[in-house]
């Protein structure tokens, strides 16, 4: 659902000037605000804090009056008597070398992800297509095209093919997708080729079908699977952070780097997204059809059991 907003947003775009698309992109925050009072509370949260009888009713709430919500509530209770065997966990408790290849795997999805360039082609698509000497307005419209079914191939993939497979395809397109961006604007530098202007386009869609088909959603996949239970909440909040912070490093940077160089700026993605693939062949599980216990017991042996 976010590529489809994300993909409305590129068509809307390229008809309104960014002014309107801006105050357009109220509308949906406002409707998310007031379907914030009409939103039940979690039942494990409620759960969490002793107040079985209202998390019983927010199930009841989420499933439906006439819904079988007993097994559920069962299980809810166990969750709950689990965690109730941990020790409140501190940030500083993540840091423990038990936790280390889960948060190399966690953080270091997110750093790569970001580092490879997705949000300096994401946001700066139209700059891109337009100095290397393409239609805009043609690549915006066709990056989204490519952009929605591959994001629907990835997921219907995901618990068929395994993480790691999708994942190693995924990387691998967006290092060649970076590639072709980089060489377009070498040979546009050194005016040797009259079809560089078609090369990026080609990059930008490699990039983006690639990156839509693993990168863009199995890190957050994995990163929900790979955390123990005391720790899980916590792990999660770093790595978005981290993702996030990644997010502003190259939403901010890319500008001051293409003045640099457009080719050398590509080529540095191209590397990033090429140590992904190696960074996922040595040390990411597959967390496909696997327990709890078994991605645990995966990860302990630090990467040994693919």
């Amino acid at each position: 659902m976010i590529c489809c907003g994300h993909s409305i947003v590129y068509l809307v775009g390229n008809i309104i000037n960014w002014r309107l698309l801006a105050l357009i992109g109220t509308i949906p925050c406002v409707i998310q605000l007031v379907g914030l009072f009409f939103i039940p509370e979690s039942p494990r949260w409620l759960a969490k804090i002793g107040k079985w009888d209202r998390s019983e009713k927010s199930l009841v709430r989420l499933r439906g009056k006439n819904a079988n919500i007993y097994e559920e509530a069962a299980e809810i209770g166990d969750y709950t008597r689990s965690l109730e065997q941990f020790e409140d966990s501190r940030m500083v408790d993540l840091f423990q070398r038990k936790y280390a290849h889960s948060l190399i795997v966690g953080v270091g999805l997110m750093v790569l992800q970001q580092f490879g360039g997705v949000n300096a082609i994401s946001y700066y698509a139209s700059a891109i297509f337009s100095s290397a000497g393409f239609s805009y307005r043609v690549g915006t419209t066709t990056m989204v095209i490519v952009q929605v079914p591959m994001t629907v191939v990835g997921t219907l993939l995901m618990d068929k093919s395994g993480r790691r497979p999708l994942l190693l395809v995924s990387a691998t397109g967006t290092c060649l997708g970076c590639l072709l961006i980089g060489l377009s604007y070498l040979l546009q530098d050194h005016k040797l080729w009259d079809f560089s202007p078609s090369l990026a386009f080609g990059g930008v869609l490699i990039f983006s079908g690639s990156f839509s088909l693993g990168m863009g959603g199995i890190p957050w996949v994995i990163m929900s699977e790979i955390f123990p239970i005391n720790i899980k909440g916590l792990a999660g909040s770093l790595v978005t952070v981290v993702n996030w912070f990644g997010t502003w490093i190259i939403t901010y940077s890319f500008n001051f780097l293409a003045q640099w160089s457009s080719a050398g700026t590509f080529l540095v993605f191209a590397s990033v997204c090429g140590l992904t693939v190696i960074f996922i062949v040595k040390l990411v599980p597959e967390t496909k059809g696997r327990t709890l216990e078994e991605i645990q017991a995966s990860m302990i042996m630090f990467g040994t059991d693919k």
